[in-house]
């Protein structure tokens, strides 16, 4: 379809095309490794005090892509520092997080994710964000954690009653031996005297397995072997650069071929 529609670059959208076509293929986007990180910032533009809030977390040189509330079966949580390595600038980094502004002074607000494991690793897990006015830390984490342990149980055929508070769920919710873990990460703060813009983040954040740390991809550069998905890009584009100068080496020999014609069609025409 995109060839027919393509008129005559049509050659360039179908290596496009082909170049997705093997970025999709060569691997199913199942994130093995997430890291927890927040972060808070004021600042008087709105925008603003949420950049000052992702320099804090750490994720202010990456595109932040939302997702929704499913933690892959095994996924592993590493340290904030070792996965903050693993980021490069630009990338496209998906993530669970909630975030909340205001500019009223010495309001309470807060953001929050939790997270509920099941014990079977082959199964998954969920995340839920949270935010929220006049909440401490606690009861704001407590929360979130309580709405993704609530989402796991009813996945898990776990009954209980919602009525009952968070304690007691929780302990009926891993004496069902079915949740191994639930947890909270949190950030709040309270709103900028002068009436400045305060911005809370809080974030679990995917990593995907093609990702090399600074030091990694440094002995990368200097011979260490690519990941499969980066050799099959880099064969492709080595070969479309391959073909396009065959290409332009056939060229000249093709103009001195007709220059050659219409030197003896203009001989005939003269005798």
């Amino acid at each position: 379809m995109l060839a027919a529609a393509s008129g005559g670059h049509s050659k360039y959208r179908n290596y496009s095309c082909r170049l997705t076509l093997v970025v999709l293929n060569s691997g199913k986007m199942v994130p093995k490794k997430v890291f927890f990180t927040k972060g808070v910032g004021v600042h008087k533009e709105k925008l603003a005090s949420f950049e000052m809030a992702l320099r804090v977390a750490g994720l202010a040189h990456c595109n932040l892509v939302l997702v929704s509330s499913i933690y892959p079966p095994g996924c592993k949580i590493i340290p904030k520092e070792e996965g903050l390595k693993l980021l490069r600038p630009g990338e496209i980094v998906f993530a669970v997080y909630d975030r909340e502004s205001y500019n009223e002074p010495n309001r309470l607000i807060a953001a929050s994710v939790g997270l509920a494991i099941p014990a079977d690793s082959s199964m998954h897990g969920y995340l839920s964000e949270h935010h929220s006015f006049g909440e401490t830390d606690e009861k704001a984490g407590e929360y979130a954690e309580d709405l993704a342990a609530s989402m796991l149980a009813t996945t898990l055929g776990i009954e209980f009653n919602p009525e009952l508070d968070w304690d007691e769920r929780e302990q009926i919710f891993k004496m069902s031996g079915k949740i191994v873990r639930t947890t909270n990460i949190t950030q709040s703060a309270v709103g900028n005297k002068d009436g400045l813009w305060t911005t809370v983040f809080a974030a679990a954040v995917f990593i995907n397995d093609d990702n090399l740390s600074i030091d990694t991809a440094k002995s990368v550069a200097v011979g260490t072997q690519s990941s499969p998905q980066e050799e099959v890009l880099r064969q492709t584009f080595e070969g479309q650069l391959k073909n396009t100068e065959a290409q332009r080496q056939k060229e000249p020999a093709k103009s001195g071929i007709e220059q050659a014609k219409l030197l003896t069609s203009t001989r005939k025409s003269l005798s």
